[in-house]
């Protein structure tokens, strides 16, 4: 029996998902969370074999709660949900340590077979992604968008989904106990890197990325 882990925000969605899996007899979800913090703390707690978390989570995204449950000893695996088919999402969940990228479309269609593919240690890709990934590649060059080819750190995605929710560099650096300069130094990093220049494209950047919800 593959014990799992729910994460969504959305209780309807986290219903919707835990039917499709315990309609199988040898999944069942054994715990549920309604944000990436909630989903990190109930993997220390609770005895799990797979985490199959939604992407943009409020008070940690599921980027952010797999970067986590993967830097552990022994760790489940993990799986991301999303409802976007772009590169970013895709290779930061791969970043991030997921063993596989479900669209929430056709979770009734691929779920299962990504779950079972996870612990049998292979990466799951919804049919048709790689085309999609490289179209939305090209077609962001053709209209002329600079395609970061930089990664930003953990802690770089902290400070920018903190930015893109309306939080001072004051406000930041109290809640991620850094100093103000230090978070100042993060914003500049941030917008050479991406090739930004203000709150606003760093807002933008943040839902593609799934950092925050639109």
């Amino acid at each position: 029996m593959i014990r799992i882990l729910l994460a969504d925000d959305h209780t309807l969605v986290r219903r919707g998902v835990r039917l499709i899996l315990e309609q199988e007899p040898d999944l069942t979800v054994v715990a549920e969370a309604a944000d990436g913090a909630e989903a990190v703390e109930r993997v220390r707690d609770t005895e799990v074999d797979l985490v199959v978390l939604d992407i943009a989570m409020p008070r940690m995204t599921g980027l952010q709660a797999a970067a986590e449950i993967a830097a552990r000893r022994d760790p489940p695996k993990i799986l991301m949900l999303s409802m976007h088919d772009n590169e970013q999402y895709f290779f930061g969940a791969l970043k991030a340590g997921a063993s596989g990228y479900v669209l929430k479309s056709v979770a009734d269609e691929d779920l299962v077979g990504a779950c079972r593919s996870a612990m049998r240690g292979e990466t799951f890709l919804y049919p048709g992604a790689e085309s999609t990934l490289v179209r939305d590649y090209l077609d962001r060059l053709r209209r002329g968008e600079r395609v970061p080819t930089s990664v930003l750190t953990a802690r770089e995605d902290q400070v920018i989904k903190l930015i893109a929710e309306g939080r001072s560099s004051r406000e930041i650096a109290k809640e991620l106990h850094i100093a103000l300069k230090t978070v100042e130094g993060h914003r500049a990093n941030i917008l050479g890197k991406l090739g930004m220049r203000d709150r606003v494209e760093l807002t933008r950047y943040a839902i593609r990325a799934g950092l925050i919800e639109p």
